[in-house]
């Protein structure tokens, strides 16, 4: 994770001899989860709670919130899925 620009980005490298770098961008919310579970393992429902406690937002809308940021993880293969 490094802070560009006011942005916070993760750049991921592309396979040898192919140029697929992407970056990653993380929003406020995605920069407090990633700090609190960077290298754990994790389930979307302590994410959620995460959600909650910081956020006070609701029950369902966290667990939708907990899925979505996973799924974008996995899709950005900077977790994977056990």
């Amino acid at each position: 994770m490094q802070s560009v620009g006011g942005e916070n980005i993760i750049l991921l490298q592309g396979t040898y001899g192919v140029d697929t770098t992407k970056i990653v961008s993380f929003d406020d919310t995605s920069l407090f989860l990633w700090s609190l579970y960077e290298d754990k393992e994790f389930t979307t429902e302590q994410i959620a709670e995460s959600l909650i406690e910081e956020y006070g937002i609701e029950k369902d809308l966290a667990l939708k919130d907990a899925e979505s940021w996973v799924d974008t993880l996995i899709q950005n293969r900077l977790i994977e899925q056990q």
